[in-house]
Formats: structure tokens, sequence, C-alpha cells
């Protein structure tokens, strides 16, 4: 697609919004009386929502669409409180510089930790319930009414004593003009209409047809490409670098340094850039950490399983005593890698910098974090910059609280001022600049009663904190909190299901060089499987049904147990699995959401390949927006959990991440996944919501291992599996 970019004002406007970006600018309205409106000049009713004159509602999201679904599912709750016509319902994306320059209207933009919903469900819906409110007004003055006399239905004012109507599109004006109603009444969700049901997305269309822009397909007149290679070692600098032969290299415009680390060609075709900037000589500093290995990092890691200090992050009762006076005592060591995120879209950034404006067209999970780090690059004022926010084509944490892309794309466009330069990471660069799951050790120690009764748990984690490298000043006088997902005490989102006398959960910080980030689920991945797998090993060192054994240290967990329940049932738990049939559980809280899992597997080849017949998935997020794109996200959280399980890792070889592309970083295909059966069971309430994209797919790799063991006896406990020269049949 294509636009042109201009530096008036309106102009300005018209070329953000042609690219999904939705911006406003104010018009002075007969009387003094003053109207934000969008590009085309529709007024906003409030600021969420836009209705234009043939009954349009355009709806704001200031969150990010990266296929999980949140787009239409926060439409859907402003259009339920809006009471509108759902079928002439779209959506744009307003932009964060306009968020800032408005004193942050739209709110968070950041789309992370299944927050995108949960955590803007009651703000938007005000915001409808507020367009609703002033339209209803706007009416009842039209018609010299009581307001108490008139309703609103699909997108529809009506004068209920005459019968009058309005549609929303006539009354837009004047409902523009009249102040915002303050936290308005919203609906009960027993009574839902559009929230609440399994309508299909507002962005399908567009993705099926090609339509759909994402930021790699930004074009703009006169553009120039860009591709960089940064030092390979994380923390390293480029020593030295000679240009003379990319500088000869057809296409080439410039060969230039990026900071410290990095050097670029910018060239007028990509592939021309790319070419070029492999051949330009660069002698790389790698520091200490190119003396880092994955072995040295796990030795450091196993070093942490009994280092006498680490952070407490669960505790109660006296585990060192219940374990000292164990009838009987089981103990086990795992160990997690470091995954890439390895999005189909790579790392990109187009930008383009003036000496009084920075503007930068990118696919985000956080435009205020973008546009952050435009301002900073392009050392201009907040308000000469600008983000045009696009769709994202693969995130998973990498594009949230990572930047680093559009930093190199500001800094690269200002040596070009005036001409627009579009940096697109080679596939080989973005795997080797990833910001991955953190790599993470965990010993665990039972005890037992003479009873075969629980008495004590020591869980101690050995490992990176994201928390420590991305956010610091988040730690709590040194202590990760983030690191315990799934383990941590009652009252947290991410809270330990099981009730058990003696219990110590504690973390050995250890942060390689390595830079680790938020990758889909987070730190319950690795947890899921510590926990749960280890779960299953204590139930049968004590003889005892693996949900029996869970059973009993859940009855103060009733929602954990609920979700549990559901799976087990419908697996079939406790009935005679078909021949060569087993079946494994696991369950968790996470994201505020509770969920489990059921996996019904067979092996084959001695126990070297695994059929994944099915998986039974139990979710409960508080409300279900949209059913049909939580059942999704169920589904596409297992083959990323699962991909990861099978595998995925990121080794470590002087101080380079060695996996650079597919070939050695491989995912599932179609014909490994297994049938997967959602049940969603939202338990309502006044509670907090949850999350949705993350939370599921930490159950889905412990349902299936602990069914591998029951299967043959093995119990794996290092990953990925293909190390054990299993895979999926």
């Amino acid at each position: 697609m294509n636009f042109v970019p201009k530096m008036n004002r309106r102009a300005f406007v018209i070329g953000a919004a042609a690219v999904g970006g939705g911006l406003s600018i104010g018009l002075e309205l007969p009387g003094g009386a003053r109207v934000a409106r969008a590009a085309d000049g529709s007024p906003e009713i409030g600021v969420w929502v836009v209705i234009k004159p043939d009954d349009t509602v355009v709806i704001r999201v200031a969150r990010s669409e990266m296929g999980q679904g949140t787009l239409t599912g926060l439409c859907q709750l402003v259009a339920e409180e809006l009471e509108c016509d759902w079928s002439k319902v779209t959506w744009e994306f307003p932009t964060p510089g306009q968020n800032v320059a408005r004193k942050r209207a739209w709110g968070d933009f950041s789309t992370g930790g299944s927050r995108g919903i949960r955590m803007s469900h009651e703000y938007v819906r005000q915001g409808g319930a507020a367009a609703r409110l002033m339209l209803v007004q706007a009416a009842a003055n039209e018609w010299k009414v009581p307001v108490a006399e008139c309703s609103a239905a699909s997108s529809v004012v009506t004068h209920n004593p005459s019968g009058k109507k309005l549609s929303y599109g006539k009354l837009a004006e004047a409902a523009a003009k009249l102040p915002v109603p303050e936290k308005p009444a919203l609906k009960d969700p027993k009574d839902w209409k559009i929230a609440g049901k399994p309508l299909r997305r507002l962005d399908t269309p567009d993705r099926v047809t090609g339509k759909q822009i994402y930021g790699v397909d930004i074009k703009l007149p006169g553009m120039l490409n860009a591709s960089i290679r940064d030092c390979p070692v994380q923390g390293g600098k480029v020593k030295s670098f000679d240009a003379a032969q990319a500088s000869k290299m057809p296409g080439v415009k410039k060969v230039l340094q990026v900071g410290d680390s990095g050097v670029a060609v910018v060239a007028d075709t990509w592939w021309h850039a790319n070419a070029a900037v492999k051949a330009v000589n660069i002698e790389w500093d790698p520091g200490e950490g190119g003396k880092v290995s994955s072995a040295s990092i796990a030795q450091w890691l196993k070093e942490g399983l009994d280092a006498p200090e680490a952070f407490v992050g669960n505790a109660n009762g006296d585990v060192k005593a219940a374990i000292a006076g164990a009838a009987k005592k089981v103990e086990a060591v795992y160990a997690y890698p470091y995954l890439n995120h390895a999005p189909m879209e790579p790392m990109n950034a187009t930008a383009l910098v003036t000496a009084d404006k920075c503007e930068v067209w990118v696919s985000s999970q956080n435009g205020e974090a973008a546009f952050a780090a435009a301002v900073a690059a392009s050392g201009l004022p907040a308000d000469k910059c600008e983000v045009y926010k696009q769709q994202v084509g693969g995130g998973f944490g990498r594009r949230g609280a990572f930047h680093d892309y559009v930093t190199q794309a500001v800094l690269i466009a200002k040596e070009m001022p005036g001409t627009p330069v579009k940096l697109l990471w080679s596939r080989e660069e973005d795997m080797t600049h990833g910001r991955y799951h953190p790599v993470m050790q965990a010993k665990m120690v039972g005890a037992f009663d003479k009873d075969n009764n629980l008495t004590g748990l020591h869980l101690r984690l050995s490992g990176q904190s994201i928390v420590a490298s991305v956010f610091p000043t988040m730690l709590d006088k040194g202590k990760d909190a983030l690191t315990f997902q799934g383990l941590m005490p009652q009252g947290t989102e991410h809270a330990f299901g099981y009730s058990v006398p003696n219990l110590m959960i504690d973390h050995s910080m250890r942060n390689p060089h390595i830079l680790p980030g938020f990758w889909r689920g987070v730190n319950i991945n690795q947890n899921c499987i510590f926990l749960e797998c280890f779960m299953d090993e204590l139930a049968q060192a004590a003889g005892q049904d693996e949900l029996e054994f869970r059973r009993k240290l859940m009855t103060k967990h009733p929602r954990n147990l609920a979700v549990l329940n559901a799976v087990a049932e419908k697996i079939g738990w406790g009935k005679p699995a078909a021949p060569g049939v087993f079946r494994g559980l696991a369950h968790m809280n996470a994201f505020n959401a509770y969920v489990a899992g059921a996996a019904e597997i067979s092996v084959e080849g001695g126990g070297n390949k695994i059929r994944i017949h099915r998986i039974v998935a139990a979710t409960d997020p508080t409300y279900a927006v949209n059913p049909l794109e939580i059942d999704k996200q169920v589904a596409g959280s297992f083959v990323y959990g699962l991909s990861a399980l099978f595998y995925q890792e990121n080794t470590v070889k002087d101080g380079a991440i060695q996996e650079t592309n597919f070939d050695t970083f491989n995912s599932m295909r179609i014909a490994e996944m297994p049938k997967v059966e959602s049940i969603i069971m939202p338990s309502g309430g006044t509670g907090a919501w949850g999350g949705v994209g993350e939370p599921t797919i930490c159950v889905a790799a412990p349902a299936v291992l602990n069914a591998y063991f029951k299967a043959t006896g093995k119990r794996m406990r290092t990953f990925p599996l293909k190390n054990h020269n299993v895979q999926i049949a």
C-alpha cells in the first residue's frame, strides 16, 4: 500500500488513517464548542467511538492485534454498551503520539500478559456506555422530551411513547457536543447480546484476502531499504569494519555503523541491502560474553540448585524439618532451555526523519513503547514524533517490551534526512537477536509421612530473571516475583494451586548475558512442567492415583479443582482407555485464569514416537467475551507449547545463539496436531477477569509428559524431546 506523508496537519492525519492509524483533529463549532473528529471529519462520541453519517461505527482499539482476537473482543465490549448494529462496526488504531498529546485518553497500549481485554474491559465498556447516553440525550434534546422516555437499540434511538426514531448517524454531530458522562453504569453480563457471543473476527476478511497491512508491507514514495548485522554476541561491539566492497555493490546508497554494535547498509531494495551487508568485513569485539556456552550456563544454574541464598517466593510451615523427618523423600531435577519467539514477520520498522519531525511505521505490541524509542533515538521532543502502529505478524512477547529495531530504524533514517527508510531484519538476524524465554532449572524435594501423606515440598528454581533485565526497577529488594508465576501465594493472579503443610518455593537468580524476554506464557511454561510432572512423580511414589492425589491437596482451591475435574471427566479419567492409549493431567492458575489439560497418547517405535490423539482443555477466565476466539486461542497455544516441548531450544556457543533459522528451530506441522476439545467454563462474579491467550499454553506439555511416563516408564526432565530421540508420530 502506498501513501504520501505530508508535513501539513490535515494531510498528515489522512496519511496515518490510510494504513489503519486513527488520529483525531479538533474543529471549532458555532458557539465556541469544540468537537474531536476522526481523519475523515466524522465526530468522536467520547474517545472510543466515531460515528459516520451512514451509521458506520468506528471503534478505537488501543491494544495490538496479533492473531489473538483482542481487537474483535474489545469492539464487542464497546458495541455491547453502545447498543449499536454490529454489522456496521469497524475499527481503527489511535496513535501513541495522540494518546500522549491527549493525556493518555485511550489508556494503556501494551498488549502482553493476556492483558488486552482483562485489563481494559471496564473502561472501554464505560466508553461505549457513555457514547450511548450521549446519543440518547441528543435525541431527547431534538425531540424536546425527557431522556427517560428514550431508548437505544441497534444504532437507533427511539422515543418510546411516540415511536419516533433517529439513527446514530443523524445524532452523532449533536451528541459529540455533549459532556461525556463519567463512569456510567454497565450492563450485567447476563444481559449481553454482542459480548459473550461467538462472533467472527472483524479483521479476518482482510487477512484471508491479502489486504491486511503489516509493518513489513509499508511502502512510501522514495523509500529506501536497510539491512543490518549486529554483533552476534549480545553485549558485544563493532571493533572495526571495512565497507569498501559493499559500497560498490548494486543499489547501495550508504554503509554506516548503527550504535556500538551494528553495521547497516541502505540500498534501493532490501535484497541489495542484505547482499551488501553480508559483504561488509566486520571485526567484532564480543566482550566477556564470547566465553559463554550452553554448558557453562547449565553448570552455573546447577550450582544454584543448592546455593545457600535464594529469593523466597512462597513459603509456609517448616519445610526443612518436614524433609528431615520424612518417612519417604522424592527428589527430581528438571531443566528448561532458551526459546526464541520466532514470529513469521521478522523485526522491522520504517522511519522518516527530518530536522523537525520523526515518523515511524511499525508492528508493535506496545505503541507507546515504540513511540518512546522513536523519541529517544530521534532526539526530538515528543510533539514532533509519531508512530503508526500496524497489525502484528506474530509477536508472542518479542514486540512488547523491546523496540531495538525501532531505535535502529530511526538512527539509520537520521543519516538519510527526508528519505523514508525501511529496516528489515533478515531471518538470521531476527533469530540471533531475540529476547529469549529464560533458561531455568528446578530441583524439587517432596516429603511423605508414614501414611503417604505429602507433608513438605521444596521447589528451588535456578535461572534467569526477565524483570532484572527488562524492568529492573520492578524488582522487590532484588527478587523477581514474576519468576514464580503459577507458584505464588494465594491472592495473586498466578497462585499456587495446592495446600501443602510445609512449603518452600525459592529462586536462585542467575543471569547470563543472553537477554531474556516475555515469551508467550512466560514463566508458567517451565513452572507448570516442573510442578505438574513432579506431582505425578509424588503420586506414583505414594502409590496413589494422580487425580485423587491432587484432589486431596486442592480442597481449598475450588476454581483450580473445577477445571481439573472438568478435563478429567471429559477425558474419561478412571475409566479404561483404549488399548495402548495412556492419559496425563495438568492444571495451573495463570494470568488470573484457571486452566487444566488432559492428554491421551500412544507410543510407537519403542517409545521414540508419541502420537497425541487428543487434548482436553478447560479454561475459566471469569468471563468469556468471545467463546469462538477462546477456543481458537487454546488450540493455538498448544501449537506453541508442544512445538517447544518436542523441537525447540536455543543453544549458545562462543556467546552466540546457534539456531538462526527454522531448519534448526522447528515447529509442529498440521499433521502432528492433536484433536483439541475445549471446555470454556467462565465462573462469573465480581472477581478480576482472567486472560486467555497465554494461560492454557502451559498445561499441554506436562499432560503429554505425564501420559508418556505411564506409557513407557520413562520420565523426561530435560527438553526438547528431540534431544532424547523422541518425536511426534
